[in-house]
């Protein structure tokens, strides 16, 4: 990361407000950029910006180097002659319902292709390219064919060079729709990624460890994963029981087979980690820890309780990779994850929710928190601040009053504490931007001081996650009193 001190918030591209149901990479993207480089954060964090599938978050594609159909601006497809008012009328939704995306925004972008020329030079070069091809092989025979991958006919299944023209041929209209989706997503997002640069904004994405199962990648890719010869999972992915749960937590994605990885020279992942730093300007590694040691799971398990910890590829990894990385580095960590972190130089994340739980030697502690971290007041599975602590029985939110209290002295940060939750939002901000970290990332809810109404997801649950949506532009007034904290505390 840069040297000096820098802040950012965190905002997901479907959370910015709009007419059509889902934020998008049209001028409200355009107006938040401005909106944040005028408040001082050098930084725009999302979550990952890939189209998503069952239960509609980011952290489950069809595809990992994807970009979410829905996330195309729609008025700039009408720009270009591929939709009229009409339709873009029919397409508007106030709120955020996935059920209704899927069965009405394809349909639309349906409509803004067949209107497409297809003899469009840029286009024709990015097929070739070969950019989007797993992709669009995939969601060609997902299409025509329904079910998982492993449903389909051998030859398909297991990706019979002759199978994969006469999909690419007897359906090219189809393999085309799907080309053209990711073909103005990137379109899409390069205008506005370059925008935002020329502001002094960089971007930071997200990249989840494993992938979904049924996705191109493991369909592409089968060897690289823990695959029986009818390429059924024999490992998956998880976490031992611990505290919070007596069960563990059963994720169910295959995990990597690393030897194979490791005989490839670790390619696939390479380049994985090439086009994220090339979509990005920087990169956070969501669940880093399982690059030391991961869980892993005997497919067909109830529950995660008879997992075994296994050894991940460690900094071999990352020989040869650069770029700007963060490491998720929450939950149960070791002495492997910190070496590691140590041996790569990545920061690792700070989380203030997490630090006042009365240990003095809490190292999410602000007095805890090194210079080469990223400190976060919460992230997109936290409660928000505000929701927090209006969820706190009576004494426990005495408690916790007094250890933010405590840690504001200490650092000689001013804020008033209402006896009813007021200014814990700003408390923590202002702990997180006066930190030692090189750089603080402020989730837009607690930039805006909003309640548990405003959560982005609720982990373990598959209802109601991912919905969270500003109303409108944040106002100047808030955004100000943020661009004020940003430069009192050197950032």
């Amino acid at each position: 990361m840069e040297k000096k001190r820098a802040a950012g918030v965190l905002c997901h591209i479907s959370s910015l407000w709009g007419k059509y149901g889902i934020g998008s990479l049209g001028k409200e993207a355009y107006r938040f950029a401005k909106l944040l480089a005028d408040s001082g954060a050098t930084y725009w964090q999302v979550l990952p910006l890939v189209q998503t599938g069952f239960g509609d978050s980011p952290y489950q594609s069809v595809s990992g180097s994807s970009g979410n159909p829905y996330f195309i601006d729609l008025e700039t497809l009408a720009s270009q002659g591929l939709l009229t008012r009409e339709e873009l009328r029919a397409a508007e939704h106030a709120e955020t319902d996935y059920g209704e995306l899927y069965s009405e925004r394809y349909q639309t972008l349906r409509t803004a292709f067949s209107r497409f020329p297809f003899d469009n030079e840029e286009f024709r070069a990015f097929v070739k390219s070969g950019r989007a091809e797993d992709y669009a092989l995939f969601m060609t025979a997902k299409t025509v064919y329904g079910g998982t991958f492993t449903d389909w006919e051998d030859p398909l299944k297991f990706r019979d060079p002759a199978a994969l023209e006469a999909l690419r041929t007897d359906y090219h209209e189809e393999y085309l729709f799907w080309n053209f989706l990711q073909y103005e997503f990137f379109l899409q997002w390069g205008a506005l990624k370059r925008y935002c640069n020329g502001l002094g904004l960089k971007i930071i994405g997200d990249i989840p460890l494993y992938v979904a199962y049924d996705s191109a990648d493991v369909w592409a890719n089968p060897q690289l994963f823990r695959l029986d010869k009818q390429l059924k999972p024999t490992k998956v992915a998880g976490v031992p029981p611990d505290y919070f749960s007596e069960t563990g937590q059963l994720w169910g994605n295959p995990v990597y087979d690393w030897k194979a990885n490791k005989a490839e020279n670790y390619a696939w992942w390479r380049n994985r980690l090439k086009i994220a730093l090339e979509t990005y300007d920087a990169v956070r590694i969501d669940h880093f820890r399982g690059i030391d040691r991961y869980y892993e799971i005997p497919a067909g398990a109830e529950t995660a309780v008879k997992g075994e910890w296994k050894d991940g590829p460690g900094a071999e990894l990352f020989r040869g990779v650069e770029g700007e990385i963060i490491a998720e580095d929450l939950g149960i960590m070791d002495e492997g994850v910190r070496r590691l972190r140590e041996k790569t130089g990545f920061p690792g994340m700070k989380v203030l929710l997490f630090a006042f739980d009365g240990n003095p030697d809490n190292e999410f502690l602000p007095s805890h928190i090194g210079e080469n971290s990223v400190c976060y007041t919460g992230t997109h599975d936290n409660e928000t601040v505000k929701g927090y602590v209006d969820s706190l029985a009576a004494q426990d939110f005495v408690l916790f009053r007094a250890r933010v209290a405590r840690s504001l002295e200490e650092r000689g940060v001013l804020v008033s504490l209402g006896k009813n939750g007021e200014g814990f939002p700003e408390a923590l901000v202002r702990l997180a931007m006066e930190s030692d970290a090189r750089l603080a990332i402020i989730p837009i809810q607690d930039v805006l001081c909003l309640g548990d109404e405003a959560r982005m997801n609720f982990p373990g649950t598959r209802e109601g996650n991912w919905k969270f949506r500003l109303e409108r532009l944040p106002s100047r007034s808030a955004m100000g009193k943020f661009r004020k904290i940003v430069k009192k505390y050197r950032r």
